[in-house]
């Protein structure tokens, strides 16, 4: 007589939705599929929910919108196509950096997202606020490294505004991106970097209160 025991371990069932610790992944890796198959205003909470087969309340617990949820999606992305710069010299670090962005956004499914949530922007506040706060924090800590190395090095003064810097060399590129009246070109990031670089280096970027009290360092090189 065959004996039939309890303890025998059952098959494991299988799982039609993903385990907590996988949930989130899952819903950045459907919303990144879906933005660039449809773009933001085509995508929906359903779509993603249904593709990342998660719940709806699933992702708001996470995202208030669909704007937010897509500006998680695309951030590690975005930064991940724009790695650090160190080439040992404030124009080549500039024209480095300044072409992996455009690389990044000309004619490329991440382009047209970050044009369509800039324009979200404008009429959600919270997607405003999380813009601010995640997505410009993050890109300007990661590029304002390349001023501080110009000053520490003496290329510019030291007083220079970094935040002023950083406007002028991505806001033309910017400009450029979303009007989309003229070219992203190799030619226009080396004109853009020109000037910034000449400006730095003559102290435009120095407040005035500060000018009169800004020493330069004499260059290593």
């Amino acid at each position: 007589m065959k004996l039939v025991t309890s303890g025998a371990n059952p098959e494991p069932s299988k799982r039609g939705r993903p385990r907590s610790g996988r949930v989130e992944q899952a819903i950045l890796e459907a919303t990144a599929t879906l933005l660039a198959e449809r773009g933001l205003q085509a995508l929906t909470i359903e779509d993603v929910a249904s593709l990342a087969k998660v719940g709806k309340a699933s992702i708001y617990r996470r995202w208030p919108s669909k704007g937010t949820l897509a500006l998680e999606s695309l951030l590690g992305e975005f930064l991940l196509l724009q790695p650090p710069i160190d080439t040992g010299g404030l124009t080549s670090d500039l024209n480095a950096a300044l072409s992996a962005w455009v690389k990044a956004v000309a004619g490329t499914p991440t382009g047209r997202t970050l044009v369509a949530l800039i324009a979200e922007t404008q009429s959600d506040p919270g997607l405003a606020v999380a813009w601010r706060e995640k997505f410009m924090t993050a890109a300007r800590s990661q590029h304002r490294l390349m001023i501080e190395r110009a000053i520490t090095r003496g290329d510019i003064p030291m007083n220079s505004d970094g935040d002023v810097l950083m406007d002028m060399l991505y806001g033309s590129a910017y400009h450029r991106l979303l009007q989309g009246h003229l070219p992203l070109s190799k030619v226009f990031v080396r004109q853009v970097v020109a000037i910034v670089v000449a400006g730095a280096k003559a102290g435009g970027a120095v407040p005035p209160h500060a000018l009169n009290n800004a020493p330069r360092r004499r260059s290593s090189s």
